[in-house]
């Protein structure tokens, strides 16, 4: 059993009742979405992360095809801790095939990724990247789906992801107070961009919980640079 460290920050995430540790893990790379990563390495940096205080973990059945999630609920699982120890969001819509925000496909995708994850729940279900679909089914359909989850326990709290500011405020414009928890943006908090500091007071009012993603931009700010398929402009790289 590990216990976790005592010093890292916990936050409220919006109006939730969460309380996220300040640094979260984000699990895309168990799925080796950046580079090969052994299930050993992976399992060893969940269990490190937990050990120093880290709650919150991030994933999609996207992240390498599947395989992230499946290697983190493996590594979850190692732990042996109590369930309400950790905290665990995934995605929907967004697969290696393409994209799917059909009621039909959202239902389907949460009983693989509970499958994969090895649990009965998930604390977070957001919908990933919503830019790439009908911002209407996802407030039509797609949010509609998740909430009828939600009754049914599959899924605590609902959240939407992506990366253009405008996406955030069609949908929570259109959908009733309290539909969406969570909103996760990424690349917006970091030393080449900023911006989501313009946008917090608009979350606030709505009272939806921040999840700034990809601090290093995408492997933009590290060492070893951005994959090929990173969309900064080559003088940014």
């Amino acid at each position: 059993m590990v216990v976790p460290h005592a010093k890292m920050e916990l936050r409220s995430l919006g109006n939730t009742g969460l309380k996220v540790s300040a640094v979260g893990f984000g699990a895309s790379p168990l799925g080796s979405h950046y580079s090969p990563v052994a299930e050993d390495d992976a399992v060893a940096a969940v269990r490190e992360a937990f050990r120093l205080g880290i709650n919150f973990f991030d994933t999609s059945p996207y992240y390498g095809r599947t395989l992230s999630e499946k290697v983190l609920g493996k590594a979850l699982k190692a732990l042996q801790v109590p369930r309400s120890d950790y905290i665990v969001a995934t995605k929907c819509g967004r697969y290696v095939e393409g994209f799917d925000f059909s009621a039909e496909r959202v239902r389907k995708s949460i009983d693989e990724s509970l499958e994969h994850l090895e649990l009965d729940y998930v604390d977070i279900l957001h919908c990933h990247d919503i830019e790439f679909a009908s911002l209407d089914q996802i407030v039509s359909e797609t949010i509609p789906a998740l909430q009828k989850l939600k009754e049914e326990g599959k899924l605590r709290f609902i959240g939407i992801t992506g990366l253009p500011f405008h996406i955030f405020s069609y949908v929570l414009d259109r959908v009733a107070p309290g539909t969406i928890n969570v909103i996760l943006s990424y690349c917006h908090y970091s030393v080449n961009d900023s911006t989501l500091l313009d946008l917090l007071p608009y979350l606030k009012s709505k009272g939806v919980g921040v999840i700034s993603a990809s601090p290093l931009s995408m492997a933009l700010l590290t060492e070893q640079g951005p994959p090929e398929w990173h969309p900064a402009p080559p003088e940014l790289k």
